[in-house]
């Protein structure tokens, strides 16, 4: 079950939740919170309790819960839920400056009006003044009144109840300004602080704006209805005009056009789509249609993953979210007993006035209020998390958004990582007295009908250069071997340089050509005819063409260590060795070998990632301290197995994700020192007797909004940060 909780905004209230509800379900750990969205998720095969019992008992607490599995009523959303906060701190604020004019007016001046500032000079207040100010403060408390209520029924001290005694301490002293002032900015500054958090809230809803509203369905006769995109079942074919959105994964069965991946994949340029390519939901087509066959059902489509593990990635909260919690729960409490000995210790002790420490102590109390700590931190990780995803980085927590700032290594898979996983044609050797054109004839017109990785390769090639391919004849495929056929009226063979040996073709000079591109890494065709060897055909898996910058990029960046882990042969690891500028390489390796050499990183390096493709690496992956999967856009194993999934090809996200780490880290730790050195300052200030009540939640205030802000600062990280920016 799950719940929207009202008035959850603070890891105060999630404290007081699991202290009320824990019990009740079973235990804490059937209960979830996500602060930023105000949801608690009940969690295990079945509830112990009701529904109602569990509405209740969030009651008990001052809070409202809503079954977010219910419909959606009218009611829900009345006018007074939606806004109540806002009218009673306007109403809140309007009467304290009333009840201040007033004040002044009858007193005789603003001097009046402001009173002794807390030495024990006394001024009487007016008493339309006086009541003024207490309708301004219950307003501004309507909302912590309960809360304060359940922590004191619980004798378990909270932020709300802090800043009740607080005011109900000011009008006990006679410091009625203070009082409704105190209440008023205690109630702007939670107004403010859930707009801020409502931003970044947003900015992850924003995601699921991208899933398209209706499918236009194209019916047998040919006909186009529009339909929810759940009623669209896998085979269907769906038709997408220029400009919309595409509402599910597929393939295109008919048109041409270039579709924008940015908001899957992060990619800034239209990627052009024709029969047979995949698209993919919420990602937006050009100006051609498109007929497109539905591949996967709305609930399973890419964007359904990356909108779900969004979801998720906010309850998986990173070490510096668990140390401010475990911070605040000890703080609270202790702040509490301090403001007690400051009220009793320096009168009982030092003869000091009551009211002038009794002042004080609700001076520490206001200030002490650890709201601004404990919130700047989560909208930190959210607004990372958000612009991650924007920028094409699936991030699956807090807990690994901070973990690529602390990278010492990286661990990479060859194919498909470094290199771009297909063959291409990287040299052509004509023998016997042919030329390029007529070798590339002949393998072609042998390989024309092959589904072979290596024919597409040398077929592409051949289609690269305007050769026109005519088919051979009587074309036999030797299994594990090659083929042999007619072209011209001739009998050509294409195959491996073994079956070159079986055939007992090779020459001295062919073979040393043969063995000089084997320990290049190229993997070689040979073609030849009845009498002899017409020529050598060498393809290679390229390397990509960012991978070299970003190794440079990331040894920049500080990481010291940079291997490659492979199964292919040592030959072809060497070489890309050397393109890309690894610092080592392990070859021929099976799953278990790079398990051993990841676990061997980790106790040299202590922190290290492993980046492939998250299927065939999945065993590596998990044993190192974060694993990256490559082009995980339309793989679902690939977004399940990785802790951190790089939507595109696009190999410089990685020292993008390094840089976004460690400044989603530095942000974190200024919101952290500076909430703490405010508090310090005003903690000395209080003690010195130079702290007033209405300064101490006007800096609290601003410091909770200044953190806020700063953490969202990290929403504006756009694409435009690449390899060049990691120094």
């Amino acid at each position: 079950m799950q719940f929207r909780i009202h008035g959850m905004d603070c890891t105060d209230e999630v404290a007081v939740l699991k202290r009320e509800l824990g019990p009740l379900v079973g235990g804490e750990d059937r209960l979830a919170f996500n602060l930023l969205e105000g949801t608690m998720s009940v969690g295990g095969d079945a509830s112990p309790v009701s529904a109602d019992a569990i509405l209740r008992a969030v009651a008990r607490t001052g809070m409202r819960a809503k079954l977010l599995s219910e419909p959606k009523l009218s009611s829900d959303e009345s006018f007074w839920k939606r806004h109540g906060r806002t009218v009673l701190t306007a109403v809140s604020g309007l009467l304290t400056l009333a009840g201040f004019l007033t004040h002044a007016i009858l007193a005789g001046g603003v001097t009046d009006a402001l009173g002794s500032e807390g030495v024990g000079l006394v001024h009487d207040v007016p008493p339309v003044a006086k009541s003024l100010y207490a309708l301004g403060a219950l307003a501004g408390a309507w909302y912590i009144l309960p809360k304060a209520g359940f922590a004191l029924k619980r004798l378990s001290p909270d932020m709300n109840l802090l800043m009740t005694v607080a005011v109900i301490g000011a009008m006990g002293i006679q410091e009625w300004f203070e009082a409704s002032t105190v209440a008023f900015l205690f109630a702007l500054s939670h107004l403010l602080e859930s707009w801020s958090v409502g931003r970044a809230r947003r900015a992850i809803a924003a995601l699921m704006g991208l899933a398209q509203p209706i499918a236009r369905l194209k019916r047998e006769d040919g006909r186009e209805v529009e339909v929810a995109p759940e009623s669209v079942p896998v085979g269907a074919l769906f038709v997408v005009k220029p400009g919309e959105r595409i509402p599910l994964d597929g393939t295109v069965r008919a048109g041409v056009s270039g579709v924008n991946q940015a908001p899957i994949t992060g990619e800034s340029v239209p990627v052009e789509k024709q029969a047979g390519s995949e698209v993919f939901a919420g990602t937006v087509n050009g100006n051609g249609a498109l007929e497109i066959e539905c591949t996967k059902p709305a609930g399973d489509t890419t964007l359904a993953h990356i909108i779900r593990l969004v979801g998720e990635a906010q309850s998986k909260r990173a070490p510096s979210e668990q140390w401010v919690e475990r911070f605040a729960r000890i703080y609270t409490p202790s702040v509490m007993g301090l403001a007690v000995a400051v009220l009793l210790i320096p009168p009982l002790l030092l003869g000091e006035p009551w009211m002038e420490w009794l002042y004080r102590a609700l001076v520490l109390l206001v200030i002490a209020c650890p709201c601004a700590l404990v919130i700047s931190t989560p909208v930190s990780i959210v607004a990372a998390l958000a612009a991650s995803a924007r920028n094409g980085v699936l991030i699956k927590g807090g807990l690994y958004i901070e973990a690529p700032a602390h990278l010492k290594a990286i661990a990479f898979d060859k194919t498909g990582t470094l290199t771009e996983g297909r063959m291409k044609v990287v040299d052509v050797v004509p023998l016997g007295g042919h030329d390029e054109a007529e070798l590339l004839e002949r393998v072609a017109a042998l390989e024309m009908r092959s589904d072979h990785p290596l024919a597409r390769a040398i077929l592409g090639y051949a289609e690269e250069r305007g050769m026109t391919i005519r088919p051979a004849e009587e074309v036999q495929i030797l299994q594990g071997k090659g083929a042999i056929g007619q072209f011209n009226g001739k009998t050509y063979w294409v195959g491996s340089h073994r079956y070159l040996e079986e055939r007992g073709q090779e020459i001295e000079e062919t073979h040393r050509q043969l063995e000089s591109l084997s320990q290049a890494g190229r993997t070689v065709v040979v073609v030849g005819n009845e009498t002899h060897v017409c020529g050598l055909i060498a393809l290679a898996d390229a390397v990509r063409p960012e991978a070299v910058e970003t190794i440079r990029a990331l040894r920049e960046a500080g990481i010291e260590h940079l291997i490659m882990l492979t199964g292919d042969n040592a030959g072809t690891a060497q070489r890309i060795a050397r393109e890309t500028g690894v610092d080592e390489v392990r070859a021929e390796l099976l799953p278990a070998d790079k398990v051993a050499a990841v676990e061997t990183l980790v106790s040299r390096y202590g922190q290290v990632a492993m980046v492939g493709d998250g299927v065939n690496d999945a065993p590596a992956m998990a044993r190192a301290s974060l694993g990256v999967a490559m082009g995980a856009v339309g793989s679902d194993a690939a977004i399940e197995t990785a802790d951190i999934a790089l939507m595109s090809d696009d190999l410089a996200k990685l020292p993008w994700l390094i840089r976004h780490s460690r400044r989603t880290l530095a942000v974190i730790r200024q919101n952290i020192g500076f909430s703490l050195a405010v508090k310090a300052l005003f903690v000395t200030l209080t003690f010195l007797g130079s702290a007033t009540l209405w300064a101490a939640i006007a800096a609290d205030m601003g410091t909770s909004l200044l953190v806020i802000f700063n953490g969202l600062r990290l929403l504006q990280i756009g694409r435009s940060y690449g390899v060049k920016d990691i120094k």
